[in-house]
Parts: structure tokens; sequence; C-alpha cells
């Protein structure tokens, strides 16, 4: 072989070996760019669309600690749709602001028996006559879960009322309170704790039990 063409070879063979360190560099470069495109675009997401942080205080407040012996005898479960607006006149499509909220919520009612005294029971004979406190609502909440702004119209030049939604769901509650009171949930829970006491004292060996109605001036 003559010299000229060993050179030549050898001259080949080193270009052959830059070119794929060439490469091998160039591919190295190229995977910690597409990580940083990858990073750039997950922190985009999370700026559009931001996972919220709940951070609870560590720090605990009681303020009352009662003993309760409430008997709840019957439960309503409501949905009532609210519509909550403000600033709806001529300039409404401007600076109004206007949802519609469906809310579902529960009422719980029944008697507190942390109210009878020794003079609300009495045996007369085999008789056990019992005067039961006033049935009441003991809770009326909305289930956040299932609740949810159905619409929203707000102006062109407004982004909404922050305490509108909250005005809502105040205005829901009472609502489903009221419903429920006009359903006849106070005669249905005293009935219940009738039934359900009636059975527990005969089963405590008292052959019948009466309930009086409570004709104290409270429950007038």
């Amino acid at each position: 072989m003559k010299k000229w063409q060993w050179i030549a070879q050898l001259i080949l063979l080193l270009i052959l070996v830059g070119a794929g360190v060439y490469l091998v560099n160039s591919v190295n470069k190229l995977l910690p760019l597409n990580e940083m495109t990858g990073s750039i675009s997950t922190q985009v997401s999370q700026v559009l669309h931001p996972t919220p942080t709940i951070i609870p205080d560590p720090v605990t407040v009681v303020h009352e600690i009662r003993s309760l012996a409430r008997l709840e005898t019957i439960k309503y479960s409501l949905e009532k749709i609210i519509t909550a607006e403000t600033r709806q006149g001529v300039f409404g499509w401007l600076v109004g602001d206007s949802l519609l909220f469906v809310a579902h919520g529960e009422v719980i009612a029944g008697v507190d028996l942390g109210k009878l005294s020794p003079e609300d029971l009495r045996l007369e004979e085999d008789v056990l006559y019992v005067t039961l406190p006033e049935a009441e609502i003991f809770v009326v909440a909305i289930d956040n879960q299932q609740s949810y702004v159905y619409d929203r119209d707000t102006g062109i030049f407004t982004h909404g009322e922050v305490d509108l939604e909250t005005e809502a769901r105040r205005a829901a509650e009472l609502e489903i309170e009221k419903s429920a009171l006009e359903d006849g949930i106070l005669e249905l829970a005293a009935q219940n704790a009738e039934s359900f006491l009636g059975r527990l004292f005969v089963d405590l060996g008292y052959a019948k039990v009466v309930f009086e109605q409570n004709t104290s001036p409270d429950s007038e």
C-alpha cells in the first residue's frame, strides 16, 4: 500500500471517529433540553391550573364543651334552587352579577332529652305518663359535595361579587329549613320520639306508656 493511501485511510477514520463523538455529544445536549422543556411545560401548567394548598392552623381553640342528650328522630334531605343577583338595573349588563345556585341540604330534628326533668315523668299504678320536651331542629346544613353553581352571569366590567355565592348559601339554608318546617318536620320528629321511647319504656318493664302534651309556657 502506498504511503498516501494509508494517510488517506487514517484521515477518513479520524473523520468518522470525530463525527461519532460529535453525534454523541449532540444527543447528550439534546436530552437535558427535552427535560428542561418538559419542566417549563409543567411549571406553565401549574400556573394556569394551580392545585390548592391547604394548610390547617395547628392551634385548636375550644370555646365550649357540654353534654348533649339529643334524640335525633328524623332527617330531611332537600334540594333548593336559589337565584342571587346584584346591580341588575339598566346597567346590569355592564356591572351586574347574578348566579343560579343548586343547593342540596339536610335538616335533622328531634327531642333534647337533656331538657327532660323528673316532673315530666310520673307513674300511676302501671301506667307511665311522660311529657316530652318540644321537638326542635338540631341541624340545617348544605351538602358541599352535591351543591354547585349552575350558572353565573357577570357584567362586562366586573369579575363578580366575592360574597354573592356565600349569600346564596345562607339563603339556601334558610329556605331549606323553612321548607322542612312547612312540611311538618317537627310534628314527625315528635311522633318518632314517642314511638321510639314508648318501645324503650315497655322494654324496661312498664306495662303502658302515655305521652302527654307539654303545656308549659315555654312550649307556647
